[in-house]
Formats: structure tokens, C-alpha cells, sequence
């Protein structure tokens, strides 16, 4: 670093590849920050055993904290700022966290939501922690956390799990969430109340909205075929994506939605037929493509398309496209673009990934190996993330993969894996059920999330972090957790080190105490030569 520093200071690197150069050696190490932990104010589902002080036999504390008890599903971070956290569990609560409560992120620190949205038909959590630790007979302490103001209305929230959660793309004061309830909601951040209900008729498992359109369509991947456009503006869904042979066919949901970052008609969808599908929602038939396995060339390569007049003009088939194309031999359920638009990037259930070019269509061969684990039926919209355009050299991109009980950092176009990312917590935890009951669930990686906005009002660019941080990447998962992973700072190898540690005290001592008799001994002998 200070060979570089040095560089940048005579000139002979620019500002831009300093930046670069450095936020690169930050995306390559990542590693666990569990100082950081997130207190969501739930008890546990059964008192413990009562221990003085709140202290166990074995010396650690008698009672965890959760951020969800019943399970993380679902994870937002605004990218204005870098934030606002928004967290929805499997008990189809939301709980909204302040990431600047931290004003210094080396210490630990213990995050508490600034409110919260219970469960439909139920009374809101509370969120005091001096009264969770009066209830549970354990100390109390103070908490920075407030509750929504004004009465709250039971019948707002989701009645089941929440399944994906995003923010409003051109502000931050609001944020969307779906759920197995067969709904999709608009939320007021400020006082976490919602502004409108969506019902589709159908499990939600995804949805998305596009950063740079001015329409106001957000797309809805369900347990129907069709994938459903929402109009945020007349409050109804006004289109459904159908594709000739879906209805009727073996289709079956949509498991992920994309739109495209540059424009803003086309998205992208997944089903569970293996096909990536591209729409061009102006049209009205709207499919325009599909991704082919098989096809390492493209669309226009000068070989493919058929002779004239073999398929009716316009259609797939005559411009070399097949019907019957897939993208995987199993279920598409993540799906994500690169933000320069050059690339999509799909997961499926046949444990691949795959790197396509959005221009052509063809598979780059992208090779990640056998170590790709991907067996959950929900989507993987909000897990599977790709480093912003800028931070990294040309072609240089980090995808960050959700490994079921880790999270690979690997190299988008070589496939080769830069980093693993442990420390989960347990392979099976008991969460909390309905009625006071609790049940053991395998504890997984459901959601993963970016911080990267660096207050700079965009999510791309050659900045890395949020204004407190110096960034970092936030996963759900089913144990009721929300885990921290923070790069490698430079200057900070050294603080691991326990420097109150008796024995490295008596160490240090017992080396000086034999290097000064060993310096005594030489300059207090006479030294002759014959």
C-alpha cells in the first residue's frame, strides 16, 4: 500500500486506477465481522434456565439475540446513502436498521431496528430492550430504538413470509416487499406504513423494479407462468409476459425477474422450465429472445440465422433463435445483469452458473467449477450480486454467490473463486413457530446485500463503502441472524492480537529480558586477539 500511495503521489499512477487498484485488494478480502450483530428485542422461545448475571456455566451468555427469530428471508440496502436496512422474516414481520447507529466501525457494536412492522392481524413487537430484558430476568440496558408513531394497523402487514424486499429506485423513503401471501406492497420508510396492496392471485416469489425507467412497472415472478407487471401508478397489473406454449405447458413459475440497466424496456425472467427469457415490454407479443446453452456464438453470427422465407418474419425462429432453447437443465431461480448492461448472469438447480452476453445472447463458457451448490426452490434475487461497474479493471468483476452455508467471492468470467466466506453459525437451529412454539430448521444463507453507495447518490462508480465503513457485504439467514463481512483494512493485521494477554505479556518480557543479558554479557567481556 505504501509503495502505491508512494505512485499516486509522483504521478505515476492516476487517481482513477488508484482507485480501482485499491478497492480491488478490498472486494478480495472480505472476511467475518462478528462484533457487529443485529438485536431485533425477541425473547426466547423457552426462559432459560436462571444463571446469576445472566452467565451460563461455560462462561458465555445464557440468552442470543436475533435479528428475526423465526428466520431471515429477505435483506434490502438502500443505495443512496448505504444506510437504511431493511430485513423481512420467515414470520412475515420487517424491521427497518439504521447502519449509522455505528459512528466507529472497528469496535463491536449491537444494532436495534428503528421500527418495525409486525405481522398482519398482530399487535407490533416490541422494540425496547430494557423491556425484553426485564420479561426474560435478565439486566436491562438502554436502546437507541423507537417504535412507528401514530396507531398501527394490524391488517397492513403480510399474513405470511416475506420472500423478497426492495427499495424504491429514485428514493429511499420507500421500499417494496412480496410474500407467500400472494401480495406485493409499497412502504413508507419514515414510519413504516404501508402505501398501497398488490394481490396477484399467486405465491410472490420475487419482484423488480428498473433504475432508469419513467415508467413505474414493477415486474413479479409467482407460481403463474405469466410474469406480471404492476403499475405503481394506477395501482393495478396491467400486463402479463406470456410466451407461446407456456400456458398449458411445463413452464411452470418464474423464479427470477431482471430488468435491464440501460434499457429500460427489457427484462429479463427465469422459470422453472430452465429458460432465461428476454421481453420487450412495448410489444405485444413481448418475448425477444432466449438464452441457449448450447449457443456460444450468438445471434449474429453471420451463420445462424435460417434462409429466407424457411420461418414467418419476425419471429424467433428466423432469426436463428429455438423454440425449445434453456439456459439450465433445471429451475432459473437467480437472475442479475451487470451494471454496465454488457452481461446477464443466471444460476439454476442444475448447479451452474452461467455468464451471457446481453448483446448477442451467447454463453461466454463462463466455468465455475463443481463446487456450485443451488438446491432451494425460492429466488436468488436478492443473493447473487456482481461487483459495481468501476471498482474492478475491465472484464476484472467479482460475482458474489450465495453457496448455501457459504458465500463465494469469485472472478465473473473466469469462474475461479477468490474467496470463501464461513463462519454461518450453526448447520441446524431451532427457530421460533407459531403459538410460542419453535421448530429446527437447516440454517442456510437466504439473502445477501451490497454496501457500496459511499454517499455518492449511485451504487456504481470507483467508491466503495457507506460513509461509516469502508463497506461490506450483509446476509439473512434461517438461524434468525444478519452477519457482517468487512474488507481487510490495512494497518489493522495487528488488532486480533490480544494485547492484554498475560501470556503474550510474560512472552514479551522472557525475549527482551534474553536479548539485554545477551547485549550485557558481549559489551561487558574483554575481547583480546592473539
Amino acid at each position: 500500500m505504501d509503495q502505491l500511495l508512494f505512485e499516486r503521489s509522483t504521478g505515476n499512477v492516476p487517481a482513477g486506477l488508484f482507485a480501482r487498484l485499491h478497492t480491488t485488494k478490498l472486494l478480495n478480502s472480505f472476511r467475518p465481522a462478528p462484533g457487529f450483530r443485529f438485536d431485533g428485542g425477541e425473547r426466547l422461545v423457552a426462559t432459560p434456565v436462571a444463571v446469576p448475571s445472566g452467565q451460563s456455566d461455560d462462561g458465555h451468555a445464557a440468552f442470543s439475540i436475533w435479528a428475526h427469530q423465526a428466520g431471515v428471508n429477505a435483506l434490502a440496502l438502500e443505495r443512496f446513502d448505504g444506510r437504511i436496512l431493511i430485513s423481512g422474516g420467515s414470520d412475515a414481520t420487517i424491521k427497518i436498521w439504521d447502519l449509522e447507529q455505528c459512528g466507529n466501525p472497528n469496535p463491536a457494536y449491537t444494532y436495534r431496528p428503528v421500527s418495525s412492522v409486525a405481522r398482519a392481524g398482530q399487535p407490533p413487537q416490541p422494540l425496547s430492550a430494557a423491556r425484553r430484558g426485564t420479561e426474560a430476568g435478565l439486566t436491562a440496558r438502554p436502546s437507541t430504538s423507537t417504535s412507528p408513531t401514530g396507531p398501527v394497523d394490524k391488517a397492513a402487514g403480510h399474513r405470511f413470509g416475506i420472500t423478497h424486499l426492495s427499495f424504491y429506485p429514485f428514493d429511499s423513503d420507500a421500499f417494496l416487499s412480496c410474500s407467500y401471501d400472494q401480495t406485493l406492497k409499497l412502504w413508507s420508510t419514515r414510519n413504516a406504513r404501508v402505501s398501497g396492496t398488490f394481490d396477484l392471485g399467486a405465491k410472490v416469489y420475487t419482484h423488480a423494479i428498473s433504475l432508469i425507467a419513467s415508467h413505474l412497472l414493477v415486474a413479479c415472478g409467482t407460481q403463474h407462468p405469466a410474469v406480471r407487471l404492476v403499475d405503481l401508478r394506477s395501482s393495478a397489473a396491467v400486463q402479463s409476459l406470456i410466451s407461446p406454449g407456456q400456458l398449458g405447458g411445463s413452464a411452470g413459475a418464474n423464479l427470477a425477474v431482471a430488468w435491464s440497466p440501460v434499457h429500460e424496456h427489457v427484462l429479463a425472467s427465469g422459470s422453472v422450465d430452465g429458460a432465461v427469457r428476454i421481453w420487450d415490454i412495448r410489444k405485444s407479443n413481448g418475448l425477444i429472445g432466449l438464452l441457449d446453452q448450447e449457443d456460444s456464438l450468438g445471434i449474429l453470427h453471420p451463420g445462424r440465422a435460417p434462409p429466407p422465407g424457411t420461418f414467418p418474419e419476425g419471429t424467433l425462429q428466423a432469426r436463428g433463435i429455438r423454440q425449445s432453447a434453456r439456459a439450465h437443465h433445471g429451475p432459473v431461480n437467480g437472475l442479475t445483469w451487470t451494471d454496465d448492461g454488457e452481461y446477464i448472469v443466471s444460476a439454476g438447480h442444475d448447479r451452474k452458473i452461467r455468464v451471457w452476453s446481453s448483446a448477442t445472447g451467447a454463453n461466454t463458457l463462463a466455468n465455475f467449477g463443481p463446487t456450485i451448490r443451488n438446491r432451494h426452490v425460492g429466488s436468488l434475487g436478492s443473493c447473487m450480486l456482481v461487483s459495481p461497474t468501476g471498482l474492478t479493471s475491465v472484464k476484472k468483476e467479482i460475482l458474489v454467490f450465495p453457496n448455501e452455508t457459504e458465500i463465494l467471492i469469485m472472478d465473473l468470467h473466469e469462474g475461479t473463486i477468490i474467496t470463501r466466506l464461513r463462519g454461518m453459525g450453526p448447520g441446524m437451529a431451532a427457530v421460533r413457530a407459531g403459538r410460542g412454539g419453535e421448530r429446527t430448521v437447516k440454517n442456510r444463507l437466504t439473502s445477501v446485500v451490497w454496501r457500496g453507495a459511499g454517499g455518492f447518490a449511485g451504487s456504481s462508480g470507483v467508491v466503495m463503502g457507506g460513509r461509516t465503513s469502508a463497506g461490506g457485504l450483509y446476509s439473512g439467514h434461517l438461524d434468525g441472524q444478519i452477519r457482517v463481512w468487512m474488507p481487510q483494512l490495512d494497518g489493522l493485521d495487528n488488532e486480533d492480537e490480544d494485547e492484554a494477554s498475560q501470556e503474550v505479556a510474560d512472552a514479551r518480557a522472557k525475549k527482551r529480558k534474553v536479548l539485554d543479558d545477551a547485549f550485557k554479557s558481549l559489551m561487558g567481556r574483554q575481547i583480546t586477539f592473539s
